[in-house]
């Protein structure tokens, strides 16, 4: 995965070649754009980043990085949840949590919804996020630690 092995150590190499007539493909054009729209509001959780250390638990359809400079704590949303997510083992953890494009604060509270069932384990915290899908292809939650 691209956001997997860029940031933890490995290089990204685009094979970009022009067509017949010189120019660049424009499917390639697109990607190329994507990518650096995306890079533009989400580098911090690539540039300068690793693997996060495995004290932390990596929530389902997520990929975790982890800069050790700024004590940050970046989780890439694959899978886009519905309104609650919860990030195990990280109570006392946390000084404050935002969406990296946009920097809009992310509330910590107890599960909502009139279909949750359950609260969230000791130990544990709850994100609640907005229902709709940030405006980005992966969105980033950027995790400030104590």
């Amino acid at each position: 995965m691209l956001i997997e092995s860029v940031s933890k150590g490995g290089n990204l190499l685009l094979n970009v070649g022009p067509t017949g007539r010189g120019t660049i493909d424009y499917r390639a054009e697109n990607a190329l754009s994507e990518i650096g729209d995306w890079m533009r509001f989400n580098n911090r959780a690539i540039y300068g980043c690793t693997q996060a250390p495995e004290a932390f638990e990596v929530p389902d359809n997520s990929l975790l990085t982890y800069n050790p400079e700024t004590n940050r704590l970046y989780i890439h949303l694959l899978d886009y949840p519905l309104q609650n997510f919860t990030l195990k083992g990280m109570k006392g953890k946390i000084k404050y949590i935002q969406f990296l494009h946009d920097a809009s604060e992310i509330k910590i509270s107890n599960p909502v919804g009139h279909w949750i069932k359950e609260e969230v384990a000791e130990g544990d915290v709850n994100l609640v996020l907005p229902v709709t899908k940030p405006p980005v292809e992966v969105p980033v939650i950027e995790v400030f630690l104590k």
